[in-house]
């Protein structure tokens, strides 16, 4: 079975994308054309974010910016937020600050080293997001906790994960579970970590279903291998391959996005605090 290493891929597309604003916002474009997860994210993202804009200035949280690319879509949507980002990789923050050095001078976002496990932050926030994350950490009970008690009364937190049943589709090694503390999460499981922290779940559904996962090994898992490999000298290939499964895997994804479903390989949690 193949092994794919996926921070270190990422890393070579963040050097290729770090020096230009261009290439910045078309790997953005593509994350979040191509991640299923990114659908379901920045749809729950809208529904809850409308209500808050309405009201005039709110505070937003994202636990882990990696990249930034929900910073970019949230800044894009909603003219009253303002963002706290936080990151365990000065690397990401200096590039993070780079690109959006803009939105920072006009006080709309702002960028923090922070580890989740050990956070100062003095400020409550309307919402926090937490995507991909918490699977990275071994005391995820004491991460949940920290970020329920950085909201405010009714406010929002929302995570995405894979789900536990991303090891059991026969694939192990081809997935990245190997760069995580635990495999994912059921609903039960991470339903009851949010109630121990005080967040009431109010929706939790399962990602990547059978038309997602599907989408997933095309234009992600495929793909991987062939950059782990051949390195950025893959790109080339990817170019003329895209073009070609691009309709399906939008098809699959738009499928998954509003099919309801009892299993899949990820999985997120909206709970609101008590």
């Amino acid at each position: 079975m193949t092994k794919i290493a996926y921070d270190p891929v990422k890393d070579r597309l963040a050097n290729l994308v770090r020096n230009s604003n261009i290439l910045r916002r078309l790997f953005y474009f593509l994350l979040n054309l191509l991640f299923l997860r990114s659908w379901h994210i920045r749809r729950l993202i809208a529904e809850r974010g409308d209500e808050l804009d309405a009201k005039g200035r709110w505070e937003l949280l994202d636990a882990g910016c990696g990249f930034g690319q929900y910073d970019h879509f949230i800044l894009n949507r909603f003219k009253n937020v303002h963002i706290t980002s936080i990151d365990v990789k000065e690397s990401y923050l200096e590039d993070n600050r780079t690109f959006f050095q803009k939105e920072i001078e006009n006080d709309r976002i702002q960028f923090q080293l922070a580890d989740l496990l050990n956070m100062e932050l003095e400020k409550k926030f309307d919402m926090i997001i937490c995507i991909d994350v918490l699977e990275h950490i071994e005391d995820d009970q004491k991460v949940i906790q920290n970020l329920s008690n950085l909201l405010k009364k009714g406010g929002f937190f929302l995570m995405h994960s894979p789900s536990h049943l991303s090891e059991e589709d026969g694939e192990e090694d081809d997935t990245f579970v190997g760069e995580h503390a635990r495999s994912g999460y059921s609903k039960n499981e991470i339903e009851e970590k949010l109630i121990i922290a005080k967040l009431m779940p109010e929706r939790t559904q399962y990602t990547y279903g059978r038309w997602g996962r599907r989408a997933w090994i095309i234009s992600i898992k495929w793909p991987m291998i062939l950059l782990n490999k051949f390195n950025l000298f893959g790109l080339i290939p990817l170019l003329l391959y895209y073009p070609i499964i691009l309709p399906f895997t939008l098809i699959l994804n738009y499928i998954d996005l509003f099919n309801r479903k009892k299993t899949g390989n990820g999985i997120f949690s909206i709970a609101k605090r008590c």
